[in-house]
């Protein structure tokens, strides 16, 4: 069986900061991380989903956080095809637009071009130290099961290289009949690591938690199962606390998920004060015993 490490997609929520999870004396960035560094090998940045980072910022990452702790990346909004503030773009890369949100093709494709290079450079940092383990593309629910999405999949791999990308959809085409065994067999013949999900059903951008691995990596992440996941409030989405039943039922398909893959990345999205923590603590601790 391949390395498991467990982490959340979080460390820095507002919520989690109020809920007494960090200790009084982590009471700054730097010591935050550290704290959360103790008890994780693992965490997911998601802040890089609506800003992209600075170089300075992972420079941070690297001097907090011990030799083997592992950063995954949320790929910029702009390049999984959501739409984007305008305000979010480097400055000197903004189009000149009345539109308040805009999607790739809103930009010159030199200035597309440039998003992609500074995204990437700025993780430099990260790569040069060995802790960057992944960088997240999550596709929104119309990135459906096409041929040219699928040649995007490829573009992403090939821009990302030597990062590696994982993919994560939203859309139940992927898995719908047949298409199961399409797409997992498009993404094992080219080693595209694919992102399982537990999610709620029964909305347009569930995906079934159907667990396999794809590549050398295998990425599992937790949304929970909030009634109230189409809220656009992020913490009634991803409020959601699994119970430790729930998790013992996870703990043997997950190792049989690891016995697949050379590593194994187990995420709690579930976001809301330390639910995500706790959740993970516990997985953890199952997954030892």
């Amino acid at each position: 069986m391949g390395e498991i490490k467990v982490g959340t997609a979080s460390w820095t929520d507002r919520t989690l900061l109020e809920s007494g999870w960090y200790p009084r004396s982590a009471d700054t960035p730097e010591k935050r991380l550290g704290h959360y560094a103790r008890h994780f090998p693992l965490v997911e940045v998601d802040a890089t989903y609506y800003s992209p980072p600075a170089e300075r910022t992972a420079e941070l990452w690297v001097d907090r956080t011990p030799p083997h702790f592992t950063f995954n990346i949320k790929a910029f909004s702009l390049l999984t095809g959501h739409p984007t503030k305008v305000s979010a773009l480097y400055k000197d890369l903004r189009p000149e637009t009345e539109k308040r949100n805009i999607y790739p093709g809103d930009l010159a494709p030199q200035a597309y071009e440039d998003v992609w290079s500074r995204f990437l450079s700025a993780l430099e940092p990260l790569a040069a130290a060995g802790k960057l383990g992944a960088v997240l593309f999550q596709f929104p629910p119309w990135f459906t099961i096409r041929r040219d999405n699928k040649q995007y999949l490829l573009e992403v791999r090939d821009r990302c290289r030597p990062i590696r990308a994982v993919f994560e959809f939203r859309h139940a085409s992927w898995f719908d009949g047949d298409n199961r065994e399409e797409t997992l067999g498009f993404l094992r013949q080219h080693r595209l690591p694919y992102v399982c999900v537990d999610m709620p059903q029964g909305h347009r951008s569930s995906v079934p938690p159907v667990l396999a691995a794809t590549a050398d990596l295998a990425v599992v992440r937790f949304h929970g199962h909030s009634a109230k996941w189409t809220s656009r409030d992020i913490h009634e989405k991803f409020g959601y606390r699994y119970s430790e039943r729930e998790l013992a039922d996870w703990a043997p398909k997950l190792r049989t998920l690891a016995g697949e893959a050379e590593e194994t990345h187990l995420l709690l999205n579930n976001c809301y004060r330390d639910y995500a923590q706790t959740n993970a603590q516990q997985l953890t601790e199952l997954l030892r015993d």
